[in-house]
């Protein structure tokens, strides 16, 4: 079964991330550990056997005269003494001479056929191997032990075994003995590691409860101040996510209540509009009249409403490419050219390429609401010039009429939503819109009135936004 960290908490992470390797380590600590100790082990008690060996060959006597000398022998108590000691190990002895004949000890254990180490431990002439004995696994101690008489010379094998039962209880005695206090020490990891970790997720789970215990509207900032540094971060885009949210929320909020205040009243005008035209109270088309006029405000204030909220929704969109405003400014004068030949203006329009990176949507809703209050407050036959100029960072549209201009009055609450320039003309949303994509876009929005003598002869309107890339200046003819 895979394990998924993923679905880990941070505490379980963290803590088997720690003690995991921590258990590797001892458990391949462990196995090492146990082939020292019996390594160990076997060459203290090799001494052990190589004694035996030893004192075993000291009594080794031989008669007769040279090769034909005849071995006998006179195994000590001291020689096995030792291994009579713990009744779990014992020892099988074997003396032969270099022909294999026995001479005492045990027939059934296997003759010696090894070869001495060139370089061994000792200096002896001494062997040590594994082997099997009445199917159990023994330790073989060889000694060739040269006997020396009056006349006789010869050499003598003595073979000694000893069974592992001793060794491997000592080896597993030092094995256990180590683990107790490995396991003691990864107990105390493991607890220091809890408590480690409890504190530094503490912040975490203190965040989690504030989070969990707030209110579905209360979107203010996270305290950062006593935050662990690596916390922050994470606080500053939660509290920068937190900002949008909120913002976005009271733009929600403020649609909802300028939409059933505005229309409210059309909406009652309607309903009275028709009752009257029911009730016969004034004439038909006089009465179609006034519904139709009822009808295309309530139209017009609903579109410029609905377009107040998709500026804030393309706000947090992202435009991939940028958007030539030169374009989009005259599409859009091109579709006004009726009202403009309608009362016979003077229309001039100039423009320069200017990339802005947003949505078309911004620039066209942009452009149309200025000029078409341009062309709604210009009087018949004036004269309305479009400019739109680049310089080094920026582009400006410049929209210069020849109408009644703003008072001081007006101009504090200009760009605030339904703030119409004339009573009864207008929704007072164009102005709002235009400030509101100018923000968003990272631009400026300005009108000023024109005089001269200290007479009003005009209003210019001017937005000023920041270019996407530095443009190729190539004016346009007029």
């Amino acid at each position: 079964m895979r394990l998924d960290l993923r679905h880990l908490s941070l505490r379980s992470y963290l803590m088997l991330g720690i003690l995991l390797p921590v258990a590797l380590f001892i458990l391949v600590d462990s196995m090492v550990l146990y082939r020292q100790a019996l390594t160990a082990v076997n060459t203290a008690y090799d001494r052990t056997l190589l004694a035996s060996a030893k004192t075993i060959g000291e009594h080794i006597q031989a008669d007769g005269e040279a090769d034909s000398a005849q071995l006998r022998a006179l195994v000590p108590y001291a020689a096995l003494e030792v291994f009579e000691a713990d009744n779990r190990s014992r020892m099988i002895y074997r003396i032969s001479d270099t022909r294999g004949t026995l001479i005492d000890g045990f027939a059934d254990l296997a003759l010696w056929r090894g070869q001495l180490p060139a370089l061994g431990p000792y200096a002896a002439l001494v062997d040590f191997y594994d082997d099997t004995y009445r199917g159990d696994a023994v330790r073989v101690a060889v000694l060739l032990q040269p006997v020396a008489m009056q006349r006789a010379r010869t050499m003598a094998v003595v073979q000694v075994a000893e069974t592992l039962e001793l060794r491997r209880t000592l080896a597993r005695q030092i094995l256990l003995d180590t683990l107790w206090r490995q396991l003691a020490l990864v107990a105390v990891i493991a607890l220091v590691v809890f408590v480690v970790v409890q504190r530094a997720t503490r912040p975490v789970r203190h965040l989690s409860l504030q989070l969990q215990q707030r209110r579905l509207d209360d979107l203010t900032p996270l305290v950062v101040d006593d935050a662990p540094r690596e916390l922050r971060p994470l606080l500053d885009a939660t509290n920068t996510t937190m900002q949008r949210l909120h913002h976005l929320l009271d733009n929600q909020k403020r649609f909802v209540r300028d939409t059933a205040h505005q229309l409210r009243t059309p909406l009652a005008v309607l309903k009275v509009q028709v009752q009257s035209a029911l009730r016969g109270d004034v004439d038909a088309n006089q009465g179609l009249l006034e519904i139709s006029h009822t009808v295309e405000r309530a139209t017009q204030l609903a579109n410029q409403m609905l377009a107040l909220a998709k500026v804030a929704q393309l706000a947090q969109e992202k435009a991939t490419e940028p958007v030539d405003w030169a374009g989009i400014l005259r599409e859009v004068a091109l579709d006004l050219a009726p009202l403009t030949a309608d009362k016979a203006l003077d229309f001039e329009i100039d423009t320069q390429p200017a990339p802005i990176q947003t949505h078309a949507w911004m620039l066209r809703e942009l452009s149309r609401n200025l000029l078409h209050n341009a062309i709604r407050y210009s009087p018949e036959h004036g004269k309305l010039q479009v400019r739109l100029l680049c310089d080094a960072s920026h582009a400006a549209l410049v929209i210069s009429d020849e109408g009644p201009g703003i008072s001081d009055e007006l101009r504090k609450r200009l760009f605030q939503p339904f703030s119409a320039g004339q009573m009864h003309s207008g929704s007072g949303l164009g102005l709002a819109i235009c400030h509101e994509i100018a923000h968003t876009l990272g631009g400026q929005i300005e009108l000023l009135n024109r005089s001269t003598h200290g007479q009003i002869c005009g209003l210019d309107s001017t937005v000023r936004l920041p270019l996407a890339v530095p443009p190729a200046i190539s004016p346009t003819s007029r």
